[in-house]
């Protein structure tokens, strides 16, 4: 079996530790094996990314962003690669890889500005001759800690940008699935970026711990659950770390009665049921307004969801593909469970499903609930999973009451065609991320992510402006050169420009 080991140091180093079994959840079996480092391994890393800094951090931002540029090329011409091993380890279809790669090139053809993105800010004659700037520069060596879901669009979140800001950088990737991570950063290396700069070390929670306890790690962004978000903020900052932490989510979708029902549940169909709906920006409770649209939703959805086409995530032309472990393929079987047990009404029932040819993967048709209340768990809790609840409320204001009082803040939407509900929705609602009739409303490159409340540890959203911020500290310089015949007497009051 083919093991996988760490990238430090521009170089495959093996330490012939603990290792993971990484399985192709469409089969069931393993297919390779992932070596877990120990604490000394990442220090070889954090040792490698230290010495590499000095030279890097005084490379000037045009040739960071060349090497941005060839990267960007590169992973262009090697997509259908490293889409393969995305669906292989994780389970999503090729079409959803394609898409979660284009989304994660797009943060590097943002990062290709740096040179206008770290210009700083001046200001001539700030007092009497007296100039004043800013200056951003980097932080130092930083780290990345990423999900199982998305293995290449949210390392391209993190690492392109630190780096063209002048950091070097360590990415923990999630061992469940970290084959198409490691072939990206060759591709960086390919690209000439220096030995040292980027290191990709696998691991579990001790990989986790060690960034958190090395004080040469100045920043580390994070994304998956809340809890272990909650953890690593809490931890980091307690040791002067500036940190990101994006966590859960349970994202509603509100459906008013003059919504276009047919584009609605085309939008829901793919929001809820896309990649399992193992997203964090997966729309995971519709709440209707008024039981008319609730019927029509329900009536629209159930066929569509009974003829899902679900397969091996390899095979081309399907809709969803397994759950990325058989573990979490139970948990979410167990929700269903649950849902049924505190009376919601299963609508649509995907506990039975089994795919020819594959019986031993991690399968889960998709699911619908209907009159579901915000006391059940299948409400309260992120599935994760191919589940979307609907819960029937009487107005727009109780469908926004309901959001904002749930814990987490992470992605809504609303679908009408009122424009005064859309803006008092978009004012109101107490949620990062919104859309109007946009189911997934996942920023551009050039804005930024996060959520509110539970959904995010930190005052900085990942990647776009919020990224640049992030990944640097800024500076300012004031600067003065008197003329050589002016002698001034020393001033005690505090200068002022009056």
């Amino acid at each position: 079996m083919t093991s996988i080991a760490h990238l430090i140091n521009g170089e495959t180093v093996s330490t012939n530790g603990r290792t993971a079994q990484v399985f192709n959840p469409s089969i069931g079996a393993a297919v390779r094996e992932v070596e877990l480092a120990d604490r000394a391994t990442m220090q070889l890393a954090i040792d490698a990314a230290k010495a590499a800094y000095p030279a890097w951090r005084n490379t000037p931002p045009a040739k960071r962003a060349q090497v941005m540029f060839r990267f960007k090329q590169l992973l262009e011409e090697n997509k259908d690669k490293i889409v393969a091993l995305i669906s292989e380890e994780h389970g999503k279809t090729l079409e959803d890889a394609h898409g979660e790669l284009l989304r994660g090139i797009e943060n590097v053809e943002f990062a290709c500005a740096a040179p206008e993105l770290l210009k700083g800010e001046y200001s001539r004659n700030a007092g009497p001759a007296i100039d004043s700037w800013s200056d951003f520069q980097p932080l130092g060596v930083v780290a990345g800690i990423t999900p199982f879901n998305f293995p290449a669009m949210v390392p391209l979140w993190m690492y392109p940008l630190a780096i063209v800001c002048g950091n070097c950088f360590i990415l923990k990737p999630s061992e469940r699935d970290p084959s198409s991570t490691l072939l990206i950063a060759s591709l960086l290396l390919e690209a000439g970026l220096p030995r040292g700069v980027m290191n990709v070390v696998n691991g579990d929670k001790d990989a986790v711990d060690a960034l958190i306890e090395a004080p040469e790690v100045k920043a580390l962004s994070f994304v998956g659950s809340t809890p272990i978000a909650e953890y690593i903020y809490s931890e980091g900052t307690r040791r002067g770390k500036r940190v990101q932490a994006l966590g859960g989510a349970k994202n509603h979708a509100v459906i008013l009665p003059d919504a276009d029902m047919d584009n609605t549940v085309n939008a829901l169909m793919g929001a809820a049921y896309g990649s399992c709906g193992e997203r964090c920006m997966a729309i995971s409770v519709a709440v209707c307004v008024g039981d008319q649209v609730a019927d029509t939703l329900i009536a629209k959805l159930t066929p569509k969801i009974k003829a899902l086409k679900i397969g091996a995530g390899t095979s081309a032309g399907l809709d969803m593909g397994p759950l990325v472990t058989r573990a979490h393929c139970d948990k979410v079987r167990g929700y269903v469970d649950a849902g049924v047990a505190e009376g919601a009404e299963l609508v649509v029932d995907g506990r039975g499903l089994s795919v020819a040819g594959n019986e031993n993967g991690y399968f889960l048709g998709g699911c619908l609930f209907d009159r579901v209340t915000p006391q059940m768990s299948i409400y309260t809790d992120e599935i994760f999973g191919p589940v979307l609840v609907i819960v029937r409320v009487n107005s727009l204001e109780e469908a926004m009451q309901l959001i904002n009082e749930h814990e987490y803040g992470n992605g809504t939407c609303i679908f009408t065609r009122d424009g005064e509900a859309a803006r008092l929705f978009c004012d109101e609602i107490e949620v990062g991320m919104v859309g109007v009739n946009v189911p997934l409303p996942v920023p551009v490159s050039y804005h930024s992510f996060g959520g509110w409340k539970r959904s995010l540890f930190g005052d900085l959203h990942a990647y776009g402006p919020d990224g640049v911020r992030f990944y640097t500290k800024r500076k300012t310089i004031t600067q003065r050169w008197p003329q050589r015949a002016s002698h001034e007497a020393a001033q005690f009051a505090f200068p002022s420009n009056s």
